[in-house]
């Protein structure tokens, strides 16, 4: 048996529904809005206040 071609949800792996594109189903378009919503999709930052410092005494001016 040869496996369906073509596009699959991101959620689940079932073939792409053209009602909820990207996804199969409402179902699986709520719950990946639900993962933006509680934050679970981010881009992990390092705040600028917990680097380092650099010396003040060599600041490269002259």
């Amino acid at each position: 048996m040869v496996a369906p071609k073509g596009p699959r949800c991101p959620n689940c792996g079932e073939p792409t529904d053209p009602a909820f594109k990207p996804f199969c189903s409402k179902r699986c378009k709520d719950v990946d809005l639900n993962r933006w919503l509680k934050g679970s999709y981010s881009i992990p930052v390092v705040e600028y206040d917990d680097l380092p410092l650099p010396d003040d005494e060599d600041d490269g001016r002259t």
